[in-house]
């Protein structure tokens, strides 16, 4: 029976049918092998995925440290409004604000939901214009501001009449799409539509890149920041993490857009390549072949003799500073396996650094992701829209008069790619991986235990909802979405930090030294017939 049964086994018919399409074991032809993904949990089934607010709020405009984000709803909804994620952000020469610390809430009670809260949530914009004073402010709908009939936008509008500042409204109630991801598509399109393209900031050198699906957790972005301005390319803007309504403003005079979470940000890498021609490459500096193979990447973009002997210097200063540290943490983890499960593109990225420290991943997947984040962007065609899709709006662009460049013809593009520079393109995670390794998307609680059962993996990397399931399980855990307070991860001296983590973890399993007292001794008694 292969684990892919396994897992299945125990499911009734109805669920059976619904997950086994959701879950592949790789064959040794795995280009070939197609994932479902995108579609609605199964009710009652512990998933581990967000809402559509999560992923508007939470995940792409919580970061921005100059905007007042108000989630319009019940304090309850407040949980993705602040402490969930450690985006890291501090002012610079855009904004003295920082309100990242901060969590703005409506609060709305029962007496609004019943009455309506566009009078409350106009006297929040109030109190925030008075005590903070932000450049922006942006609403965030929850579920019941759906199903009530709350206007964020024409307040947005009334807010912009009254301040004159910018205000915009994200009708990204929770139910919207199947995931956070639906929540993705929604921020994006709000950034591109009233954001980017309205500043006049240019570049201050011939080498400047935006890194789209970068959020900051625990500084990786200022680490991605140092290697490149070391290298001498300058960073515009972080794609949303440490960024600034102001910086963002500007981020369509950039030469190259840089993609790291290709999920929740690939939007806005395609309207800016329609709209003003930047191209972009999906990167990864998560691991530290992953980074060399970036920097060269980039320089090979750029084609400047300078910039490349730049990169190349850079790399092999970096290389020298953490290879006594690596060498050391790989003879610590090699032979061990790992199962990582995340959201953008991590359970891709962190399989090379994984890789470098002598560990293999056996089972993998995303909480959230779509069929082209799984087996790469060729298959999107074949991809049908249902009605869940049709829920979030896909806004079309058309060439900027002004501002519209075109770097490198088709023809150009198609000579990167002989030379192994995939230019707005992305392969995806699945062919990459090994035959016998485990895909599993929208993963939930139960297929978490019995993968933990079969594939008896060193570790697991997921995030909050099951981290404590799997230790007290005897397994190690770590956070792959916010790294338990520790970090950065990016970059070279973030796979020092990694490994140091993850040896830390292994070697220190205290849970799996616990027996469970329902082990060795029963917790309940009674009798059959008569008795009680």
């Amino acid at each position: 029976m292969t684990d892919k049964e396994k897992l299945l086994e125990k499911y009734s018919a109805k669920v059976y049918k619904n997950r086994k399409e959701h879950i592949v074991q790789l064959e040794e032809t795995c280009e070939t092998q197609s994932i479902a993904a995108n579609t609605r949990a199964i009710p009652g089934v512990m998933t581990a995925r967000g809402c559509c607010y999560a992923g508007c709020k939470g995940v792409v405009v919580g970061p921005l440290k100059d905007v007042c984000v108000i989630t319009h709803g019940p304090i309850g909804c407040g949980f993705y409004s602040w402490g969930t994620r450690r985006n890291k952000a501090k002012p610079d020469e855009h904004t003295d604000k920082n309100f990242v610390p901060y969590c703005f809430s409506t609060d709305m009670q029962e007496p609004d939901i019943v009455f309506g809260g566009e009078k409350k949530l106009e006297k929040a914009i109030d109190e925030a214009m008075e005590i903070f004073d932000p450049k922006c402010i942006m609403i965030c709908s929850t579920c019941p501001i759906g199903l009530i009939g709350d206007d964020v936008q024409a307040v947005a509008r009334r807010a912009e009449e009254k301040y004159g500042i910018k205000a915009i409204g994200y009708s990204c109630e929770g139910y919207k799409g199947v995931s956070q991801s639906g929540g993705h598509h929604i921020a994006n399109n709000g950034i591109m539509r009233y954001v980017i393209g309205t500043g006049d900031e240019a570049p201050k050198t011939k080498f400047s890149v935006n890194i789209l699906g970068e959020y900051n957790i625990g500084g990786d972005g200022w680490e991605e920041e140092r290697i490149l301005k070391r290298c001498g390319i300058e960073v515009l803007n972080l794609f949303t993490g440490d960024a600034s309504f102001e910086s963002l403003k500007s981020a369509h005079l950039a030469h190259l857009n840089l993609v790291m979470c290709h999920r929740s940000i690939n939007y806005i890498a395609e309207m800016m390549k329609t709209k003003y021609g930047i191209d972009w490459l999906k990167v990864n500096f998560i691991g530290v072949g992953a980074t060399c193979k970036t920097l060269r990447e980039i320089a090979k973009y750029f084609d400047d003799p300078d910039l490349t002997d730049r990169v190349e210097a850079v790399i092999a200063d970096e290389l020298s500073l953490i290879a006594e540290d690596m060498e050391y943490y790989k003879s610590r983890l090699s032979g061990k396996t790992a199962g990582i499960f995340s959201g953008g593109s991590r359970s891709h990225h962190y399989q090379v650094l994984l890789k470098e420290l002598g560990m293999e991943t056996v089972i993998a997947g995303y909480e959230f992701a779509h069929r082209d984040d799984y087996e790469g962007r060729d298959i999107i065609p074949q991809i049908k829209e249902d009605a869940d899709n049709k829920n979030i709006e896909s806004i079309k662009v058309e060439p900027d008069e002004a501002f519209y460049h075109q770097t490198y013809s088709k023809e150009q593009i198609a000579q990167f790619k002989e030379m192994g520079v995939e230019i707005d393109s992305y392969g995806g995670m699945i062919p990459e991986m090994n035959a016998g390794d485990v895909v599993v998307d929208d993963y939930n609680h139960f297929e978490t235990d019995a993968l933990l059962d079969s594939k008896k993996p060193d570790i697991f990397l997921s995030g909050i909802k099951d981290k404590y399931s799997i230790q007290k399980a005897g397994v190690s855990s770590r956070q792959i979405h916010s790294y338990d307070y520790s970090g950065p991860y990016a970059g070279f001296n973030g796979a020092v930090n990694f490994g140091r983590d993850v040896t830390m973890a292994l070697y220190t399993n205290a849970w799996s030294l616990v027996i469970p007292p329902w082990k060795h001794e029963p917790m309940l008694v009674g009798r059959i017939g008569g008795g009680y």
